[in-house]
């Protein structure tokens, strides 16, 4: 009996793992679960490159456009959901494709993410009130004081992860840190990890043109359209925050464009320094990638 495989197909942004995923799924007569933390939102697929209309009628698709841009979502509810779905797709054949870039997401189901208790309405309420009036700073001195291991290495400029912090520590008296045992969940099927990459050079231009291709496409009345929701979490990404920017006036089109450009990059370079700490991860160009997937995955059976 053939072991079930989830391949993961991931990278930095703009690599080109969408077309790898479509390519492998058809071969494999499988589908794709979406892995992208904004992806995931309905009325923004410009600003997050989400797959198609034409691509989701190649290869079906899951997660994709099925929150609304107010709807709280996270890695673990996302690894819930996987792992409900994922024996639907082990009864129709042996392979499922997880494609996409957001580090947490992808973490949630190869690795799992420790169980967190759930947060009431009125302290997740409490809390983003108190981060849109006073900013992040009284967050960042409070988090200080109650959880001081893991305020030394959060992410101080991540207002998601601080404030869900501070609402663990507020919800249950404890650290967030108590919650956080790092501990690799065993999963019943096999994990074929493909990372997408290419020269530096190659990777920017490819960076700088699709955001091109997004003004082109009508980002800019994508952002307009949602310019109103800017205070929700799902629009604090690249993209929006420098459209919102120009709106704002603290910024001409041009300078938000090229500092679109920039922090692109800049996350693409986060990604691979997240990437570079797994050795699970085969990394491929993505010319050959579908090839050679097709090859490690018949090594293995």
């Amino acid at each position: 009996m053939n072991e079930k495989t989830l391949i993961v197909i991931t990278g930095p942004t703009g690599i080109g793992k969408t077309a790898v995923a479509i390519a492998v799924a058809q071969h494999l007569g499988c589908e794709i679960i979406n892995a992208d933390s904004r992806q995931i939102f309905r009325d923004i697929p410009i600003g997050t490159a989400a797959p198609t209309a034409e691509e989701q009628a190649l290869v079906k698709h899951h997660f994709v456009a099925f929150k609304n841009l107010d709807e709280y979502y996270s890695a673990a509810q996302f690894e819930t959901d996987v792992m409900a779905l994922l024996p639907n797709f082990w009864a129709k054949g042996d392979y499922a494709v997880l494609c996409g870039g957001s580090m947490m997401y992808v973490d949630a189901v190869c690795k799992g993410i420790d169980i967190v208790p759930d947060i009431t309405d009125e302290i997740r309420t409490q809390a983003k009130q108190e981060l849109a009036l006073h900013g992040l700073e009284p967050l960042l001195k409070e988090l200080e004081q109650s959880d001081p291991e893991y305020f030394a290495i959060v992410d101080k400029k991540n207002p998601k992860r601080i404030v869900h912090a501070l609402e663990v520590c507020r919800q249950t008296g404890k650290t967030y840190t108590s919650f956080r045992t790092g501990n690799k969940k065993e999963r019943p099927f096999r994990i074929v990890k493909i990372g997408l990459n290419m020269e530096r050079a190659e990777l920017f231009d490819r960076i700088n043109r699709r955001v091109d291709a997004m003004m082109e496409a009508g980002f800019e009345q994508e952002a307009r359209s949602v310019y109103h929701l800017r205070h929700y979490n799902s629009l604090n990404t690249v993209g929006f925050k420098e459209m919102f920017a120009y709106f704002d006036g603290t910024m001409d089109f041009i300078t938000a464009r090229e500092r679109m450009k920039k922090n692109t990059r800049v996350y693409a370079k986060k990604q691979l320094t997240w990437y570079a700490k797994d050795p699970d991860i085969q990394w491929l160009h993505p010319c050959e990638a579908k090839e050679r997937i097709i090859q490690i995955i018949n090594n293995i059976h």
